[in-house]
């Protein structure tokens, strides 16, 4: 692996089931992540989102890219468009470091909807027997 190396497509169905199930996994009972008419009455055509579900959802990406033996060490994303209900956000990737004698690489990753770019960030890994 290599500085500049892409990451395959990661494309996710964005249904109201997830949202729905994210948000109440992570205890967020906000209107705004469950009931549409409570959302809507907010200003927002429907539910959407909440950051936790999108940060798990970048944790799945870099890991399912880095294996199973991959370790999240960092996490750091910034919230752009909604994700709502019918929409697909599609990943993708970058190595942007790989630390040879740590076997930590780092990753850019960028998740975008029909809206535009839902989330950006980076996510730092430790990756045993990663080599430059």
């Amino acid at each position: 692996m290599r500085v500049g190396d892409q990451l395959p497509e990661l494309a996710i169905p964005v249904t109201a089931r997830l949202i729905v199930g994210a948000a109440i996994a992570s205890r967020d009972y906000q209107n705004v992540h469950h009931d549409k008419a409570g959302a809507q009455a907010l200003g927002s055509p429907d539910i959407f989102m909440n950051i936790l579900a999108t940060n798990g959802l970048v944790g799945r990406y870099a890991t399912d890219w880095g294996g199973p033996r991959a370790r999240l060490n960092k996490v750091a994303i910034k919230l752009g468009a909604p994700n709502y209900p019918g929409d697909t956000m599609t990943f993708r990737g970058e190595v942007t470091a790989v630390d040879e004698t740590s076997g930590r690489v780092t990753l850019e990753v960028k998740g975008k909807n029909s809206l535009g770019y839902h989330v950006t960030g980076s996510v730092e890994l430790t990756l045993p027997g990663a080599r430059a």
